[in-house]
């Protein structure tokens, strides 16, 4: 989209049929959030990540609803056009389809975002056909989820044996019946992203998933460069901003030590 309104669900749906590819990253606080706008990212998702790439955590378990409220409430501020969508934190949703509507009300009301995500395939098609039913748009998130990376035995790609592949085309399937407007397609093999792709009206958002989805969608913090200890396949970077933001660190101590900030031209009379 190149106009200047904001980008609906709906949109997305037609940029699918269009053939337009939908662009999404992650954004945690207002300034990047505007900054990304300004650039015409389609999409942000405020993703549970930030528990690891701002919090320091191993894995995104530990992000709470709080917190989710709060960096999603500064992204919708700092962003005019793109879509805010907030992912539900792990146990926020799982429980019941009861507590899955408080929650993401609560999320929607506190931050003004458009939409939430919630990970899982086909058990939770119910819970995302309550939410939609109430009017909380939903985005699918299936292949490698985070929240049950225990459970998969840790971060590898899915789908890869025809049973694995033919669960995850079924929970594409039953995500889109459940009324989910997109789904996230994370580390799964190309081929079958595609045939994923291919089977759904709704747009797929590719993370590890190769060219053939609708969208795809990056950690900011890793395709700027910042996380420098992140280097899986996927992953391309855009820029390198961990060299400019220590040698701009080093060249300010520097210049302290040395008195020479502040100087006259930063000093008040």
């Amino acid at each position: 989209m190149s106009d200047s309104r904001p980008v609906t669900t709906t949109d997305l749906l037609r940029m699918k049929s269009d053939g337009n590819k939908i662009v999404v990253l992650t954004a945690y606080d207002a300034l990047f959030a505007a900054l990304l706008d300004q650039a015409g990212i389609d999409v942000l998702l405020v993703g549970d990540s930030v528990h690891q790439v701002l919090g320091g955590a191993d894995s995104t378990l530990g992000a709470t609803l709080d917190q989710m409220i709060y960096h999603g409430g500064q992204v919708s501020r700092g962003a005019e056009r793109a879509l805010v969508v907030i992912d539900m934190p792990f146990l926020s949703y799982q429980v019941s389809p009861e507590d899955a509507i408080r929650n993401a009300g609560r999320v929607l009301k506190e931050t003004g975002a458009s939409a939430v995500k919630l990970e899982g395939g086909e058990p939770m098609a119910p819970t995302v056909h309550a939410l939609v039913e109430r009017g909380i748009p939903v985005m699918g998130h299936i292949g490698l989820t985070p929240q049950s990376v225990h459970a998969l035995g840790g971060y590898r790609v899915q789908g890869r044996d025809e049973a694995a592949a033919a669960r995850l085309q079924s929970d594409a399937s039953a995500l889109e019946e459940a009324g989910a407007f997109a789904v996230v397609l994370e580390l799964v093999p190309t081929g079958l992203a595609q045939r994923i792709s291919s089977n759904l009206t709704i747009p797929t958002i590719g993370i590890g998933a190769g060219p053939g989805c609708d969208g795809q969608v990056l950690v900011l913090h890793d395709m700027l460069g910042l996380n420098e200890g992140f280097t899986p396949k996927f992953l391309k970077h855009y820029a390198r901003l961990a060299d400019d933001v220590r040698s701009a660190a080093e060249t300010y101590r520097e210049d302290v030590r040395a008195g020479r900030y502040p100087d006259a031209e930063h000093s008040f009379d």
